[in-house]
């Protein structure tokens, strides 16, 4: 399975929302963009999606942009992937992902294969918080700025 850059970039503008904003300040989308070097045009859809589906929400005004609409605790990666490409089965079998009855199924041993594979997907990224993302964020942060802080001058 290979995610769209939907996918990877709705999850790093998240991050970055998560990383970057408080209970009283929001973040705006053109910092974000900058950071993550995303267009501000494509952000933009992307943030629809994120907001469509509760996990940002707009805070207006002169101070306004994007905070979280939960915790962080309680978003999965899971739950911005499937905002931003839908379901991340690995194939379209309807039997494999429980959405259909396929003509097939009766001899289709494969679909064991493909329901196991998107179960498996699933869970992975269902474990994984943002939370967890956003300490690991700061922890490579902090290590970035202490090593920059660490090297010796050039000649001298």
């Amino acid at each position: 399975m290979k995610l769209s850059t939907k996918g990877r970039y709705g999850l790093r503008a998240v991050l970055d929302i998560a990383m970057y904003s408080t209970d009283t300040e929001a973040v705006a989308l053109s910092s974000i963009a900058e950071r993550q070097s995303i267009s501000m045009g494509y952000l933009e859809q992307l943030i629809g999606k994120l907001k469509r589906a509760e996990i940002v929400k707009s805070i207006r005004g002169a101070q306004g942009g994007y905070i979280l609409a939960r915790p962080a605790e309680e978003i999965s990666v899971g739950d911005i992937l499937r905002a931003m490409e839908g379901d991340l089965s690995p194939v379209d079998c309807t039997e494999a992902n429980g959405t259909g009855n396929c003509a097939g199924s009766g001899q289709c041993v494969t679909k064991f294969v493909w329901k196991r594979i998107s179960d498996s997907i699933n869970a992975a990224v269902d474990s994984i918080m943002l939370s967890q993302l956003v300490e690991e964020g700061k922890s490579i942060q902090e290590g970035k700025e202490k090593r920059e802080v660490d090297l010796p001058k050039c000649g001298g």
